[in-house]
């Protein structure tokens, strides 16, 4: 990507922001018709530092506040990544807007409600290992806590990929 740098925008003290600049993109087929800020800044990946850059045409927020919202959007990201996965979201029964929305919630609903479900029960497997046995006894009448509190011989434990915090509404304990 070729690109002119017009200014820079004032040092922040923040010693990870490695370079905060004003820059135009330059594209001899092209023109680009805006201004566009480009930060350069020192962001934790896989519990490693990287040096990343990112671009936006938000010129008046702070360059942390750009490199914390990747963060934030990549949480988003992985967060629908694993219902897409797991509550197989992928396939939508309906074709209208209506159809798609109520298949959406329903998905959300269920997601919520199993994660409650393993926080409830300190559940300590995946939640794939969840949404599993949950599918094989979905059309039985069992006691749910009861069949997660004496599943598993082994008592290992698993990591979990999402913790019970991540799914936080306010006012809801």
């Amino acid at each position: 990507m070729a690109y002119e740098v017009v200014g820079t925008m004032p040092k922040s003290n923040d010693p990870k922001i490695l370079r905060d600049e004003i820059i135009q993109l330059t594209n001899p087929n092209q023109t680009a018709p805006e201004l566009l800020r480009r930060v350069v800044a020192l962001v934790e990946v896989d519990e490693e530092e990287r040096e990343l850059v990112f671009l936006t045409n938000n010129l008046t927020w702070s360059p942390r506040s750009v490199a914390d919202l990747y963060r934030c959007r990549w949480q988003i990201e992985v967060f629908f990544k694993q219902i897409k996965q797991t509550l197989q979201l992928a396939d939508f029964l309906g074709h209208n807007a209506n159809a798609v929305r109520w298949q959406v919630c329903m998905a959300l609903l269920v997601y919520l409600l199993l994660r409650y479900l393993s926080y409830m029960a300190n559940w300590g497997h995946s939640f794939t290992r969840l949404l599993t046995i949950l599918r094989a006894v979905l059309w039985s009448k069992l006691d749910l806590r009861g069949l997660l509190d004496c599943y598993g011989t082994a008592n290992s434990k698993f990591r979990n990929l999402a913790q019970p915090d991540q799914a936080h509404f306010p006012g809801f304990l």
